[in-house]
């Protein structure tokens, strides 16, 4: 979608004081989400380096996504995580890496029937935090 028509969509939204998190479903479509985008990256073998955690640190971590993306997309959660370039430093996460994260978060979307320009909204969100995350070529 051209960024002139996602900017159009996203005036309309603001002047009917819609935010992204009201137009996709609200709390229990970022819940959604957010557990169909983990299944897929834990199902992928790609990510398998990421997985060593106890079942306790897998559900926080799960919860604090489910927090984050709430706040992103306008919603009232608090996110009380670490800021994504001290979550992520270290991991040495590649472009390879960051555009499978980015497959799997679209197919969680197209899952939950996100589309259009709430799709695209919500991707470039994702987007904007890959400075602070993906850092190999």
């Amino acid at each position: 979608m051209r960024f002139a028509t996602i900017l159009l969509a996203i005036t309309l939204a603001v002047a009917q004081n819609k935010t992204l998190y009201e137009r996709i479903g609200r709390y229990d479509a970022i819940s959604a989400i957010a557990e169909d985008y983990l299944k897929g990256l834990r199902a992928d073998p790609q990510f398998t380096r990421f997985t060593g955690r106890s079942a306790d640190s897998l559900k926080r971590a799960k919860q604090l996504l489910k927090d984050q993306l709430c706040a992103m997309a306008g919603g009232p959660c608090a996110y009380v995580g670490r800021d994504m370039e001290t979550a992520h430093g270290g991991l040495a996460i590649t472009d390879a890496e960051w555009a499978a994260n980015m497959k799997y978060m679209s197919a969680a979307l197209d899952k939950n029937h996100i589309t259009g320009t709430e799709k695209e909204e919500f991707l470039a969100l994702i987007e904007s935090q890959k400075k602070h995350i993906a850092h190999q070529k």
